[in-house]
């Protein structure tokens, strides 16, 4: 994600309108608005893409009862952040009726996948974990493809995760409760730059 500005500059309303025309406008593009920052996030390759599916295939046999979205988010109570996880793990029919910003409730996993761009160190590693603690969700897994690592977040305080797991590829993950799922990683590597 390019940050736009060091300042917050739009009210969480006044994001959402403008995500919306842009996206009608402009193709290859997702805004993310987090700690008040617009920034533009890139769209996913076909390795990115292949590495949501092996997890949705995983979440859903495991746990038939949950879906992995590829949805928005309204995040944070400070600031009022939106937030384009990769994937968002909950109950299934969970968005049903919120718009292209869903609340948070009900979510028990977000996803990320790390891209192609310079910006990844500040997003994924420092940004969003910090902003996914702040609005309450319990696990938070970055599937790093820089480092060969999966990184697991969990136990939010409201500030930070208290928890913090790194595994390289090729290791069983355990996603702690609420998702209680084991990842075998071992095919993670088929897809790392």
């Amino acid at each position: 994600m390019t940050a736009i500005s060091d300042r917050p500059q739009m009210l969480p309303e006044e994001f959402e309108e403008f995500a919306r025309h842009l996206t009608r406008t402009a193709l290859g593009i997702r805004l993310e608005f987090i700690n008040g920052k617009l920034g533009i996030k890139p769209v996913p390759d076909g390795d990115h893409s292949m590495i949501i599916e092996w997890l949705t295939r995983i979440c859903i046999q495991a746990r038939p009862e949950l879906w992995l979205y590829n949805h928005g988010l309204k995040i944070q109570t400070y600031r009022g952040g939106r937030a384009h996880p990769d994937g968002t793990l909950a109950p299934s029919g969970t968005v049903a009726g919120q718009g292209e910003w869903a609340s948070t409730n009900g979510v028990l996993m977000v996803v990320e996948v790390t891209s192609c761009d310079s910006d990844t160190e500040r997003r994924d590693r420092v940004e969003k974990p910090r902003a996914y603690a702040e609005t309450g969700i319990p696990v938070y897994l970055l599937i790093d493809r820089d480092s060969a690592e999966v990184t697991v977040y969990s136990e939010p305080d409201g500030v930070r995760y208290e928890t913090v797991q790194i595994l390289p590829f090729g290791k069983t993950v355990r996603l702690p409760e609420p998702v209680g799922i084991s990842l075998d990683t071992e095919p993670l590597k088929n897809w790392v730059r």
